[in-house]
């Protein structure tokens, strides 16, 4: 095992994914068969990581059976998850990540290969390049391939996936600047991404690229039917 903590973040409402997200949280609404959350934490259990950490909100007593099946699961409750932004959900947290090496990850992706997982990673958002203009989170870098921004919007970039991997020092930069933007007027608007952005001269950020298909958001009922016809196509 790996003295690694990730962080999973599951309290969001799902609302683009209704009517499926009515009655199940998005991240164990299944993928052919598989709840998608789980797919991230079989990649999690194939690396080795000690401890995972599954921060909770919308319908959240029902991740009790994923606690359940997975002898490393915690699940920690964001008590703000209807009135504050997702620096709610790291926030929960910031006690469990200082000291640490830290995978932060959103719990509603589809991860087809756990493999993708391993290795050794310096502290990296993982990404995928995307040609021409995306409305998308994305990452600028300079000459030298540190992330300079992140941000919503660019062009000819690498974009986020939902995944990111940070050293224990600085996975312990951000639990502070977390601690730090909360007790700060307009707060309750943050993604915790603009809090990373807004210390990136105190960080040394990469991108770790990755494929198109290795890591899949599914936004919407129409994109999942979209990624269950692929995988079905793979698999026949």
């Amino acid at each position: 095992m790996k003295d690694e903590i990730a962080i999973l973040m599951a309290a969001g409402l799902g609302s683009r994914m209704r009517p499926l997200t009515e009655t199940v949280p998005k991240p164990l609404v299944k993928v052919c068969g598989k709840p998608m959350i789980e797919t991230v934490l079989d990649a999690l259990n194939k690396r080795g990581v000690s401890e995972i950490v599954i921060v909770t909100g919308y319908l959240g007593d029902q991740f009790e059976s994923v606690r359940e099946k997975y002898g490393n699961v915690r699940l920690v409750k964001n008590e703000y998850f209807e009135t504050v932004n997702n620096i709610s959900s790291i926030h929960a947290v910031t006690d469990l990540m200082r000291g640490r090496d830290l995978f932060i990850c959103e719990a509603d992706l589809y991860i087809d290969d756990p493999s993708v997982l391993e290795g050794e990673f310096d502290s990296c958002y993982f990404g995928k390049f995307v040609e021409g203009f995306s409305d998308d989170w994305v990452f600028e870098r300079d000459e030298k391939g540190r992330i300079t921004r992140v941000g919503k919007g660019g062009t000819d970039c690498y974009n986020m996936c939902g995944i990111s991997y940070f050293k224990k020092d600085d996975a312990t930069k951000i639990a502070d600047a977390i601690d730090s933007a909360w007790e700060k007027e307009g707060y309750e608007d943050l993604f915790w991404d603009e809090v990373v952005d807004s210390i990136l001269d105190n960080l040394s950020l990469t991108v770790h690229p990755i494929g198109t298909d290795d890591i899949i958001e599914i936004d919407t009922v129409d994109e999942l039917k979209i990624v269950e016809e692929k995988i079905g196509r793979k698999n026949k």
